[in-house]
């Protein structure tokens, strides 16, 4: 979908999706000090918010300026503070100093597009810091729930461990994860790609 796809559906007061942030994102950090991080593809911003709510200093990027504006509005609704960068993940340009935690949740875009920003992503996570993926699988199709339907947009774990071994990250998860879902006729089970990597390459230098 294009950015102005996004501001359409973005354009209701009402949230697209939940303000509960990101099971995996929860379970990754908890237990990480809290220092500076990046949202990409942060949408309406609901895990930005939770980032920054746990004492993160938090950057959201998207490139669509309504869901952005919504972030804004909600997160000073919740009191707290975010830097809101309006770019496609792929177009955007890290600082040279990165961050403690770079989280790409649910950025469903498909090649050159994805390799792109997954190699950015992966190179703006500063020393000691961690790469947290989260997207929906392409098995996700066959024997999950929900999720695009276009096989082009969806991931393999293998391109994003590819990717953080290029840049120099140390990988400590990899897998096809389930997530539940509430649906009308009960829940049911999502796959998941998730990963995670560290920066540990430059820790010692």
């Amino acid at each position: 979908m294009e950015s102005q796809q996004w501001d359409e559906r973005y354009s209701g007061d009402e949230l697209v999706w939940t303000s509960t942030p990101n099971q995996f994102l929860v379970a990754e950090v908890v237990g990480l000090p809290a220092g500076r991080a990046v949202d990409l593809a942060c949408g309406e911003g609901r895990n930005s918010i939770w980032l920054a709510e746990q004492g993160w200093k938090v950057t959201g990027v998207d490139f669509s300026p309504v869901g952005l504006a919504k972030a804004k509005r909600f997160a000073d609704l919740w009191g707290v503070e975010v830097t809101w960068v309006e770019s496609a993940v792929e177009n955007w340009t890290p600082p040279p100093d990165g961050f403690d935690l770079v989280a790409v949740l649910y950025l469903q875009v498909p090649q050159p597009a994805r390799s792109a920003a997954l190699a950015i992503a992966a190179s703006a996570v500063a020393s000691g810091g961690t790469l947290l993926v989260v997207a929906h699988d392409v098995d996700n199709l066959i024997r999950g729930h929900g999720g695009p339907q276009n096989p082009d947009v969806l991931y393999r774990v293998s391109e994003v461990t590819e990717a953080a071994v290029e840049a120099g990250l140390t990988v400590e998860r990899a897998e096809q994860a389930t997530r539940v879902v509430d649906t009308d006729d009960g829940p049911r089970d999502a796959v998941d790609t998730v990963v995670r990597a560290v920066n540990v390459r430059q820790r010692f230098l």
